[in-house]
């Protein structure tokens, strides 16, 4: 078989959502900040996404990540997110996949029992902490991007479901948050179609009624994620919630940026205070 192009990807996944990794073959794009190259990427060289995502190599539940040289002098590496239907300036489960590839093939040096990897996303830095033994990652912990909310307890008219209260707050994207409760969801397998549907249509109206942009790069724009919350239960108790994903399936992983979307606004509402943990 005659090779036209060599793209070296290692797989690699986060708590189940798979966050492919392209270390090679792929030259960076144009730009000044991982934010312009990944604005270049998808302008012109879209073409890599859809190749990886798509099948027969990938499918709606695959995201990938090109590792790119990072353009900050207090960053290790730069690294772009290619979702199904998007570019997000940040994910979580991206993040620590993109972290562990680096590591565990030794493109970065791994120290052991912790290794500290600070990586531009397209967002800005986020600081990955990796406990390390053997030559592999056990276990990475992600600081994130600064994260706040736009609005509280916003109506929302939705195609289906009525008028409902939502809170819009970005966690690394731009997350529209509604009562799984009131929706009547308990956030169980079973109800998977539904919920996946549900936040399809409350993405789409979110879109449309309730636009957004960060304050400091207002290119980062508009809700493309949507989380269905059980109510908060609370410091030290696990609440429940599930991210759709665009074009409609639930997030296998936690969700970083969701449950950081989410403590934004439990503490924009008195619930949560610095230093509080959230249990998923």
């Amino acid at each position: 078989m005659r090779t036209r192009r060599l793209i070296t990807v290692v797989g690699c996944h986060a708590g189940g959502e798979i966050g492919n990794v392209v270390v090679g073959g792929v030259l960076p794009p144009a730009g000044s900040t991982v934010f312009e190259q990944m604005q270049t990427l998808q302008r012109e060289d879209d073409w890599l996404r859809r190749l990886l995502l798509r099948e027969p190599r990938g499918s709606v539940a695959c995201h990938a990540n090109l590792v790119v040289p990072t353009t900050r002098p207090d960053c290790d590496a730069g690294f772009i997110i290619m979702e199904p239907t998007e570019y997000p300036a940040m994910s979580g489960s991206n993040t620590i996949c993109t972290v562990t590839v680096l590591l565990e093939t030794g493109m970065l040096a791994m120290s052991e029992p912790e290794t500290v990897v600070r990586l531009e996303a397209p967002g800005g830095v986020v600081e990955a902490r990796a406990s390390c033994r053997d030559g592999r990652c056990e276990s990475v912990e992600v600081t994130n991007v600064a994260c706040f909310v736009d609005r509280l307890d916003a109506r929302l008219e939705v195609e289906g479901l009525g008028t409902l209260t939502v809170d819009v707050a970005y966690g690394g994207m731009w997350y529209a948050i509604a009562d799984a409760r009131a929706l009547g969801f308990a956030i169980e397998p079973h109800e998977a179609r539904e919920l996946s549907l549900a936040g399809e249509r409350i993405r789409a109206a979110a879109r449309e009624q309730l636009p957004c942009a960060h304050p400091q790069n207002p290119e980062i724009a508009g809700v493309s994620i949507v989380q269905l919350a059980e109510p908060w239960r609370g410091i030290g108790k696990v609440t429940r919630n599930a991210v759709v994903v665009a074009p409609g399936r639930l997030d296998r992983s936690a969700t970083g940026t969701g449950l950081s979307a989410r403590m934004a606004v439990l503490h924009a509402r008195g619930l949560m205070q610095v230093g509080d943990a959230m249990t998923p």
